[in-house]
This record gives C-alpha cells, sequence and structure tokens, in this order.
C-alpha cells in the first residue's frame, strides 16, 4: 500500500539576517523574514513500505544528485520521526523560480517536504513532537536548513531568541506577534537575477566562518538591536526607516563575509551599480530600497502604493544589469497550502 501528500511552499527573504549556527542548526542570532507568494516550491511525495530508498525527480526528471541531501534530511529528523526510515520515498519537486538564482530554494523546497512528512506522520497516527502541526514543521525544516524554518509561515516571521520578540525559541520560527501597518502586509520585492549559477561559496561555510569571526559578537548584538529597532518601524508604517534598516543588515551581511578568513565577496560589479541606482532613486523621493541573501542578486523592496513607478524604473534602469534581463516580480504572500487536486506520481 502507498500514501501521497503534496504541499506547495513559498520561500523568504529576510531582512535581519541569520548568519552563523550552531549545531544542531541552530542561530547564532535572531532572524525576521517576509514570506514570499510567487517563489515557491511544489512538491508531492508518494511512499510504500521499504527499507529508506529514496529517489528525486526534478520537473519530471530524475536526479540521483539530490538524494544525498534529501537522505541527510531524513538523518537530522530520524529521533523525532524515526517511522520515515522504514519506508521507501519517492519525491517530485518544482520550483517556480531558477535553481540557484539567489532565491532560497532550500528554504522553500525542505519546509514543502518537511509539511509532506507531518502530514504523512497524521496519516499514520504517528505522534507529533511538538505542540502543533506547523511548529513541527517548522522544526524538521530547520534541521534541513535553518531559513526553511520560516517558510511554513506566511507573511512576517521570526526564528531565534531575543528579548523584543515574546516567544521567540531557537528550534522553530513564528509569526511575528508584533503590529504590522498594512502598507508592510503587501510589501513588494522583485528579484533582480543578476547570476544565476551556483554560489562560488556556499550558505553552509559562510555560517561556519562566522565561529571564529572577529566581528561575530558585535554582529550577533546588532541583530538583537535591529530586531527592536524595526518594531516601531513596521508598527507606524515608516517605510523610509525600514528601507534604511533592510540595506543596512544586507550590507552588514556582505561586509561580514570580505572580512571572513578566508574573505570572500559574492557581489558582482552589476550588484553595486544596482544598489547604486536604488539609492540614487530614493534619495530623490522613490519609494524603493533593497535587501540581499548571500549571493549576487538583489531584491528591490517597495510599497503597493509605489508599484507602477518601482516597476517603470526596473523595466528602464535595473533590468540591463540582470542576466538575460531577468527579473521576478514578488510581493508577501500567505505561506505553504496543502495540494488537494491529484498529483503525477
Amino acid at each position: 500500500m502507498s500514501f501521497q501528500t503534496a504541499w506547495r511552499s513559498p520561500s523568504n527573504i529576510a531582512l535581519v539576517k541569520y548568519w552563523g549556527k550552531t549545531s544542531p542548526q541552530l542561530p547564532t542570532n535572531p532572524s525576521i523574514s517576509m514570506t514570499l507568494d510567487a517563489c515557491r516550491t511544489e512538491t508531492a511525495v508518494e511512499i510504500v513500505p521499504g527499507s529508506g530508498k529514496i529517489r528525486v525527480w526534478v520537473d519530471g526528471v530524475e536526479m540521483p544528485s539530490f538524494v544525498p541531501k534529501i537522505a541527510g534530511f531524513f538523518k537530522a529528523i530520524a529521533e523525532r520521526h524515526p517511522w520515515t526510515a522504514h519506508l521507501d520515498w519517492s519525491i517530485r519537486t518544482h520550483n517556480t523560480f531558477p535553481h540557484s538564482s539567489g532565491i532560497a530554494s532550500s528554504a522553500s523546497g525542505l519546509s514543502a517536504l518537511a509539511l509532506c512528512v507531518v502530514s504523512l506522520a497524521k496519516e499514520f497516527q504517528e505522534r507529533i513532537p511538538a505542540k502543533d502541526f506547523f511548529r513541527e514543521a517548522s522544526v524538521l525544516a530547520r534541521l534541513g536548513s535553518g531559513s526553511a524554518s520560516r517558510s511554513v509561515y506566511g507573511g512576517w516571521v521570526v526564528w531565534g531568541r531575543t528579548p523584543s520578540v515574546p516567544g521567540s525559541n531557537q528550534e522553530w520560527a513564528h509569526p511575528y506577534p508584533h503590529a504590522i501597518d498594512p502598507v508592510f502586509a503587501d510589501f513588494r520585492d522583485t528579484v533582480l537575477l543578476v547570476d544565476v549559477g551556483q554560489k562560488a561559496v556556499s550558505s553552509t561555510v559562510g555560517h561556519g566562518l562566522m565561529n571564529n569571526h572577529p566581528f561575530a559578537a558585535a554582529r550577533f548584538e546588532m541583530a538583537h538591536r535591529n530586531m527592536e529597532s524595526l518594531q516601531p518601524l513596521l508598527a507606524s508604517g515608516n517605510v523610509g526607516g525600514f528601507l534604511d534598516l533592510a540595506e543596512r543588515e544586507a550590507l552588514m551581511l556582505h561586509g561580514l563575509m570580505m572580512a571572513s578568513n578566508p574573505p570572500f565577496v559574492l557581489m558582482k560589479p552589476a550588484t553595486l551599480s544596482i544598489l547604486e541606482k536604488i539609492q540614487s532613486a530614493r534619495r530623490e523621493g522613490l519609494e524603493v530600497g533593497f535587501t540581499l541573501d548571500a549571493g549576487a542578486n538583489v531584491h528591490v523592496l517597495y510599497p503597493q502604493r509605489a508599484e507602477q513607478s518601482v516597476h517603470a524604473f526596473v523595466n528602464d534602469s535595473l533590468s540591463v544589469h540582470c542576466k538575460d534581463g531577468a527579473f521576478i516580480h514578488d510581493r508577501v504572500g500567505a505561506g505553504p497550502t496543502l495540494i488537494t487536486e491529484p498529483t503525477p506520481l
């Protein structure tokens, strides 16, 4: 007998950045992200009795190279869900955005897989260790990819213990509990695809370099302070103050990379040209800013009320710096959804 389930789960972009971790995949500082909408992963899972064999298809093509990462995920969750070792897994997945595009495919992909695992646990009437479905999915997603812990919720999401956020936790993420002005509930993010290749340095390596980083303690303290500073900005709808903080966080992340031992630079010349144009446009009155992940691509941030003007700015001024002129318009999303229509397994 086989069982099937499928979930659609989004990526997210952190505004206060998670950079540095301890075992088992616990953050050295808190982070807050906005869950995206268009950039998501759709994952369908079929299980049959077996010995833990894993097969993975991406866009209909079997990908044995993906199996070690998925096997590592199942190994990480085995203590909480030992039943998973007694099944064979067929996993079919599709991203709505290019792989290795600077959009966190590990966040969307592993959160979707974690949601499938918890759905199947309920099907088998297995005990769910955490208090509720999504908390358990967040714990499991975290064990695969730290940022994936935030993708199991929609809107604005916090992960990592910090005094300014009641209930914040190292092991799972949860929705941001403080007031959020409507302008941020519908915020926009256009992802400029400057470089769609594999990063020269993986995020895992980058996190590890924080262990002996000369500025680590100051960075961790600054993350807590920025989480606190963000609270009145989000509550009051202060878009300008929010964009200033988001840009400082993004540039600090890349500054930490450049000050690591060994140092590494993930920005490209086109990245810097885009950042300069965005900062110039904001000085001239356009409500627009940026954030960066650990890569060369740029997330252009703006409120819905500025959408028409920012889209024109992207088309006329920024797209020239993108690989093949490629970008993705996105926005704050509502979070994962169970796929109830039949899946082609």
